[in-house]
Formats: structure tokens, C-alpha cells, sequence
């Protein structure tokens, strides 16, 4: 008895000891019980950077709550928890991209000796399409409210705005009020897309807010806008055999490789779409057709045009949700111009305010960027950790028909922050083996290595338009991160035959003047 009591008053004395190690997570959970705050983070927006966020401090023992509400388009569209990507924005556009490409392959599958009878009747389903893609994001939808469920993580669907700098109002859809305080609030509320100030613009004319549940089929569009928005659209739209056109105002894919952008879009015209350079909108005017009216004008020749359209989509940029917010209440000033949060570690100019995702000022845009920027700083506000969100290199694709991959500089800011005399550029063109059957246009396969010119000449970036350019560049940018030298490019094994390979094959710079056309495949 003696030795078995010895024993126990042993083990007693290490239960102590063991709940130390997570000493840290029961004091983070005591801290709403006190009665100082209901929770620890409150997280406005549930979206991807805000649900990343919410997740991961719930991990690590903080209580949480996360308000979202989706006011509705102009149009009247709106949708489930789950921010912009799930609903209107990465995953129904890869969906509705994948069904072009499906619509194209038919058409090639008969080259290869497959028998598709009456090719001329193939033809999309718009109403099946669109219900197939709603039917996953709601699934989508379900099961982020199980998870949170799951989480224990409170969910209010309510339209949060500050009373202070700890304390939030949520609006609920009946007009009811409910207020809840949380020590560290975080805002991830996004943006929605933005309208021009013309006539009949927000009357009559959609956004990606409807594109991907519009009730009918778009038939001719006119697509206004040529970032990397409006050019998916009009791309998949023009492929599953809806005559798209494009008003571009100043360049395609501002902000990303021209060179790389001229390819795009010289794929997307030889495939039939239709575009307008620097064109702006006048009007939009239904007529009693039902059909839409748009009138436009060169902004260098004065000239203006019209046509008729079923659909016009506005593509002309994104708006952060901030004006909602009344973030004067809680003494937030760090705002920008264009209504976005400036906040270089995600921290506001008050102490316990964050911002995560696209509502920050000069940040990418991109789903993943929200999420790993969400984890990171819950770790730092709840474990301890001091990791910062990296947003170089950050690697990204555009889904048009022929699709852009990039990751790191442009040609463009390479030479304007490195100079012409310290930067190298490889460049090739090439064919995809699976081009040659059916073929297809090989003319805008391209691809380039951005790099110093000093041994071992470091690459700055890498950009690739071809077939499953997101494929191609993912398992590059991890390693542009590390960062790869042309040295090492170069004497990389490649796979054969894949276009990835084609990077490995690079060997040809722009300064030496030689044709950077393959002479054949495999040699």
C-alpha cells in the first residue's frame, strides 16, 4: 500500500507538469470567461482569410466568433457563408473554365478517332451547367457551417460594424441588433466588384456577383474590363459558344507581365472574342427587346461605338467592404484612398484590430495569400509566434483559355528595379505533344525566366502560357521561394514529354537575338 500511495502522490506530482505544456491554451480560454470580453477574436467576414484565421485560433484554445453577412448584388444575387472564392469567385470560375475546355476537347477527341456524331449539335446546357456548379458550392457551404459547428466556433450571420474598439454590432437578417465584445477583432470582410458611374450600369448590368447562377443563358456579352476577372469571363463564356467582347481601357492584366499578357489575348482573339482597346463605357440602355444597348468611346481617337448585347458584365475592378464598418467608432484611420486598410503585419493603427486578405491595401488578391496571412496571425496573436506573412513571390494563374501562370517579377519591374544591363531574360516558344494531333494553335505557347545576369544569375521570375499553366508553375514558385538559379534550372532533369519540361529546356536569351522556336521535340 505504501508503494502503491508513492505512486500516486508520484503521478499527482506530474499532472501539474503536464498541464503546463498547455498552460498557455487554458489561460486563453479563461480570459472570455472572466466576463472582460465574450470572446478573445471576433472575426468579421467569413470568408477564406477569415475562416483560416477563426480555425486556427480556435486550435490554440482562443474563444471565437465569426460574423458574416453577403448583402445582395444590385441584381439580387447572394449566397452562403464562405466568402467570395467558394462562392463567386475561384471555385465556380475553375468550374465553368473546365466546362469550356471539356467543350473543346469533344470537338478535338475526333481527331484522335474518337466518333462524335453531329459535332455541329454539341452545345452547352447553361441552366445544367449552372445548377451543377451551385449544387457544389452549396455542399461547400454546408459543410463550413458543420465545421464551424464542429469547432465550436460561434457563427453569426449578422452585418458587423464597430461600437468601439472591443465591441462589434451585428445588424441580423430580421433587423434585430446583437452586440458582442471580443479582445482582438479581425477584419477580413473583402470586396465586392465595382460599378462605373454611367447610366444603366447598376440597372441592368451584372458582375461575377451573377455570372456563375444567372438564370438564363448570357448569350452575346459584352464584357467590360480586361484584368484577369473579366478576361476569365469573357474566355470561358466566348468557349462554351456565347459571342464575348471586351472593353479594354488600358492594358490587359495590368499589373502583370505585358508580353505574357499579349499572348493571352492573342489566343482569346484567334478563338473569336472580340476586343476594344482603350475603350471606356458611355451607357448601357435596355431596349423593349430586352436586350442591352452599350455604347463606348476611344479614349485616344474620340471615336465612340455601340452594339447590341443579351448580357453586359461589369469587370471594372473590386471595392473593400469598409464603409460599413464605421471603423471611426473604434479609432481605426489607417485607411486608404480606395477604402482598403493599410497594414503592413495586418495590424492596424489600434493594437487589437487586424486585417486579413483582400481588404488590405497593395496585397494580392488571392485566396491562399488570405489563409496562410489568417494562420500566421493567429499564431502570433495566440502561440506565441512572431512568423510574419511573406507576400513575395507569390505565385498565381489566370484561367483564360490558354492559361497564365507566373510567379515573382515581370520582365517590366525586373528591369526597373534591377536595370537592362543586370537582368537576363531565357525565353522559348513550344509545342504541347497534345497539340499536334488535333492542330491546334501552338503560336502563343510561350514561356520565361526573369533572372540576374550575374552567376549564378538568381531568377526573379518565371511566367508560362500554356495548358495547366496552375499545375506548371505551383511546384516552380516553392522553388523561386528557395531561390533557384538559371544554373540550376538548367541542369534539372525534366519529365517528357509534359510542358512543364519546357522550363528545364530554356537555353536562349532575348539579349542574344537567336529564335527561340524549337527546332524539334526531343533534342
Amino acid at each position: 500500500m505504501t508503494i502503491l500511495n508513492s505512486l500516486c502522490r508520484i503521478n499527482n506530482l506530474f499532472k501539474p507538469l503536464k498541464l503546463s505544456e498547455n498552460v498557455f491554451l487554458v489561460a486563453r480560454r479563461s480570459l472570455a470567461s472572466t466576463g472582460t470580453y465574450d470572446y478573445d477574436l471576433a472575426v468579421i467576414g467569413g470568408g477564406s482569410g477569415g475562416l483560416a484565421c477563426a480555425k486556427e485560433a480556435v486550435n490554440l484554445g482562443a474563444k471565437v466568433t465569426v460574423l458574416d453577412y453577403v448583402t445582395p448584388s444590385p441584381q439580387g444575387t447572394k449566397w452562403g457563408l464562405g466568402g467570395t472564392c467558394v462562392n463567386v469567385g475561384c471555385i465556380p470560375k475553375k468550374l465553368m473554365h473546365q466546362a469550356a475546355l471539356l467543350g473543346e476537347s469533344i470537338h478535338e477527341a475526333v481527331a484522335y478517332g474518337w466518333e462524335v456524331p453531329s459535332l455541329d449539335a454539341i452545345k452547352i446546357n447553361w441552366p445544367a451547367l449552372t445548377e451543377a456548379v451551385q449544387n457544389h458550392i452549396k455542399s461547400v457551404n454546408w459543410v463550413t457551417r458543420v465545421d464551424l459547428r464542429e469547432k465550436k466556433i460561434d457563427y453569426v450571420n449578422g452585418l458587423g460594424e464597430f461600437k468601439d474598439a472591443h465591441t462589434l454590432i451585428a445588424t441580423l437578417k430580421n433587423g434585430s441588433k446583437k452586440e458582442i465584445t471580443a479582445k482582438n477583432i479581425v477584419i477580413a470582410v473583402g470586396g465586392r466588384p465595382h460599378y462605373p458611374d454611367i447610366p444603366g450600369a447598376v440597372e441592368y448590368c451584372i458582375s461575377s456577383d451573377d455570372i456563375f447562377s444567372l438564370g438564363h443563358p448570357p448569350g452575346k456579352t459584352l464584357v467590360v474590363g480586361a484584368g484577369y476577372i473579366g478576361l476569365e469571363c469573357a474566355g470561358f463564356l466566348n468557349s462554351l459558344g456565347y459571342p464575348a467582347t471586351v472593353l479594354v481601357r488600358s492594358v490587359p492584366l495590368r499589373g502583370f507581365d505585358q508580353q505574357m499578357a499579349q499572348a493571352v489575348t492573342s489566343e482569346m482573339e484567334q478563338k473569336g472574342v472580340v476586343f476594344h482597346n482603350k475603350c471606356v463605357p458611355l451607357s448601357v440602355e435596355k431596349l423593349e427587346t430586352g436586350q442591352l444597348k452599350a455604347r463606348w468611346q476611344n479614349t485616344e481617337t474620340q471615336e465612340r461605338g455601340e452594339d447590341v448585347f443579351d448580357t453586359v458584365l461589369m469587370a471594372t475592378g473590386r471595392y473593400a467592404l469598409t464603409k460599413t464598418l464605421n471603423l471611426e467608432a473604434a479609432g481605426v484611420t489607417c485607411v486608404s484612398n480606395s477604402g482598403k486598410i493599410i497594414a503592413e503585419t495586418e495590424q492596424t493603427n489600434v493594437s487589437n484590430i487586424y486585417a486579413v486578405g483582400d481588404v488590405l491595401e497593395g496585397k494580392p488578391e488571392l485566396t491562399p495569400v488570405a489563409i496562410h496571412a489568417g494562420r500566421l496571425l493567429a499564431r502570433r496573436m495566440f502561440a506565441g509566434a512572431t512568423q510574419p506573412m511573406d507576400y513575395d513571390n507569390v505565385a498565381t494563374t489566370v484561367f483564360t483559355p490558354l492559361e497564365y501562370g507566373c510567379v515573382g517579377l515581370s520582365e517590366e519591374t525586373a528591369l526597373a528595379r534591377h536595370g537592362a544591363d543586370k537582368v537576363e531574360v531565357y525565353h522559348a516558344f513550344y509545342k504541347p505533344t497534345e497539340f499536334f494531333i488535333p492542330q491546334r494553335n501552338i503560336r502563343n505557347c510561350y514561356l520565361k525566366a526573369v533572372a540576374l545576369r550575374e552567376a549564378p544569375q538568381r531568377i526573379l521570375g518565371l511566367h508560362f502560357v500554356g495548358p495547366v499553366a496552375g499545375e506548371v508553375i505551383q511546384g516552380f514558385a516553392a522553388a523561386v521561394k528557395c531561390g533557384i538559379t538559371m544554373e540550376q534550372l538548367m541542369n534539372t532533369v525534366g519529365i517528357h514529354p509534359t510542358v512543364a519540361e519546357e522550363f528545364t529546356r530554356l537555353n536562349i536569351t532575348k539579349r542574344s537575338g537567336k529564335d527561340p522556336n524549337p527546332a524539334s521535340c526531343c533534342s
